[in-house]
């Protein structure tokens, strides 16, 4: 999913930096599966040194392939959860 999707979902359309917040201070005390979002365009949002090769590696561990651009094809990894 995306910071924005996440974000609208949780009835916040505009939500996308906060998202990124809570996913940055409570991933590790709640277990958050941080690494499976990322940004609109279908990059790794994470600047930090190491962690973005970290998060490419965990993805790609589930099966997530990324382009020659170095991006996710959201058009075929994007998940789109059921809405109760």
């Amino acid at each position: 999913m995306t910071y924005g999707q996440i974000g609208q979902l949780a009835g916040s359309p505009r939500g996308a930096r906060q998202v990124v917040r809570i996913l940055h201070s409570s991933s590790k005390k709640h277990d958050l599966p941080w690494h499976r979002v990322i940004n609109a365009k279908g990059e790794i949002g994470i600047k930090a040194e190491g962690a973005a090769e970290h998060q490419k590696a965990m993805l790609e561990s589930e099966g997530i392939t990324f382009t020659e651009r170095n991006t996710i094809d959201l058009e075929v990894f994007r998940y789109h959860p059921e809405i109760f």
